[in-house]
Formats: C-alpha cells, sequence, structure tokens
C-alpha cells in the first residue's frame, strides 16, 4: 500500500518511518510513502499557503491553489504506479470517526492521498471538489492533521500480510471480532503480589479459550456495553456467557 501524505510538515513522518513495525513494513516493500508540502506550490517569495478568512474571524485557512496542485501530482504519481483512481482523505474533526470498519474497508486500495489541514482548516472548494472522504480520530481538536493521518497509517499498515511476522497477533485485537482484548500476562509467574492466573499455565486450550472469550466478553460489557449490540456469538459461546451467569 502506497500513501502520499500531503502536510506542511513531512520531517513528523519519520515517527513511521524509522521505527517499530510501520518501519519495517516500509524496509519489506509492503507500504512505501511520498511526502509533498503544499507550500513546495506556493507562489512569492514567502511560499504563503495560507490567508485570512473570507468574512473575517480569527486564525488562517489553508489556500487552495498550492493544495489543489499538490493533490495533481499525487495523482500523476499514483497513475504511474498502476493506480489510475486514488481516494483523497482529509484528515478532519468533522469526519467519521475511524474505527475498525473504516479501516477494514480502506485496507484493500492499493494507494491512497492523505490531506493533513492546519490553521483553521483547508477551503471549502477543495474539500467539496476532490476530498473523497473526511476522517475523523476523535471528538476533539488537533493542531493539524498529521497525527490523524499517522494513527490511520498505522492501523492500515499493521493488517497488511506480513507486516506483523505473526499473523494470528492481529486476529486477537481489539474490535477485531467484535469486542475488547483479553488481559494478557507474561513472566514472572508472580509480581506485585499478583499471580498469572492458572488456567494460563494448565496447557488445556479449550479451558484456555473459554476464559479467554469470557475475558473480552466482561471486559466489553463493562467498558463499551455499546459494542455487544451488534456482536454476535457462537452457540458455544453463548453457552460459556450462560454457564457463567454473564447475561444477566
Amino acid at each position: 500500500m502506497h500513501f502520499f501524505v500531503i502536510t506542511l510538515f513531512p520531517e513528523m513522518f519519520t515517527a513511521l518511518s524509522d521505527s517499530g513495525i510501520t518501519r519495517r513494513a516500509f524496509e519489506q516493500g509492503l507500504s512505501s510513502l511520498t511526502l509533498i508540502n503544499p507550500r513546495d506550490f506556493a507562489q512569492g517569495n514567502y511560499r504563503r499557503v495560507d490567508e485570512k478568512l473570507a468574512g473575517g474571524g480569527a486564525g488562517m485557512v489553508m489556500m487552495a491553489e498550492p493544495l489543489i496542485k499538490a493533490i495533481e501530482q499525487a495523482k500523476s504519481q499514483a497513475a504511474v504506479l498502476g493506480c489510475k483512481s486514488i481516494e483523497v482523505i482529509y484528515l478532519s474533526p468533522q469526519g467519521q470517526t475511524l474505527d475498525e470498519s473504516n479501516v477494514c474497508n480502506l485496507g484493500d486500495r492499493k494507494s491512497l492521498i492523505l490531506l493533513c489541514g492546519r490553521y483553521e482548516g483547508v477551503d471549502q472548494r477543495v474539500i467539496d471538489a476532490l476530498v473523497d472522504h473526511e476522517i475523523s480520530i476523535g471528538d476533539y481538536v488537533l493542531s493539524g492533521g498529521e497525527l490523524p493521518a499517522m494513527v490511520l497509517m498505522d492501523a492500515l499498515i499493521r493488517r497488511l500480510p506480513g507486516a506483523l511476522g505473526d499473523e494470528r497477533s492481529a486476529q486477537t485485537d481489539s474490535f477485531v471480532d467484535g469486542l475488547l482484548g483479553y488481559a494478557v500476562y507474561t513472566k514472572p509467574d508472580e509480581i506485585l503480589g499478583q499471580s498469572i492466573p492458572a488456567v494460563l499455565k494448565s496447557g488445556d486450550h479449550k479451558k484456555i479459550e473459554k476464559w479467554r472469550f469470557l475475558e473480552q466478553y466482561t471486559r466489553t460489557k463493562n467498558r463499551r456495553a455499546d459494542m455487544l449490540a451488534s456482536f454476535k456469538p457462537s452457540k458455544e459461546q453463548l453457552k460459556w456467557i450462560s454457564d457463567a451467569k454473564l447475561d444477566t
């Protein structure tokens, strides 16, 4: 998956290219990144990319012309890579809230253009004419779209085949099966006066599976009861829930 990111602060993306799972994915050719700075398309000695709000008011707005040219360049480069159609995503607090469903829906794209806003936002005409989706990472405001873009990229990259090494890891993530994740433990057996649950040391895989599922169900019920409305347990899981008296 190739990402074209339009940003005034390309240096921020070294957090992905230089670290962890995303770094390995880039090195292995599973994903790639092109950073495009709209300031490179701005006019004048100062390369201005912002202007005062039409109609007055506090703050500045990202100007349309540099963004249009940056998006055009991204689409041109995508075409060279064989992507005749590529979607533009604007990271915005007014967008659809990012969730596992969004990530899955975008996961089959060969490439994406991520537009990172700054200041009070971007000229609405750019959004109306060139943006396919607006995505938010939560009901709060950040200084710009770079961090949300990195959140989206990380969520997409870690799902690429081969990115995690052991694909089973992604299958047990929170939200993948409609529940939160279960509690995890490792050595030593006892620390801070607490021991690893005995069932996890039993070697009985069926008992461990049941324990982990009930952990997931209980956590979800206590912390995110809204998720249970769409969760569809199997017959075996329904019996586990009933036996544990968790359905009351």
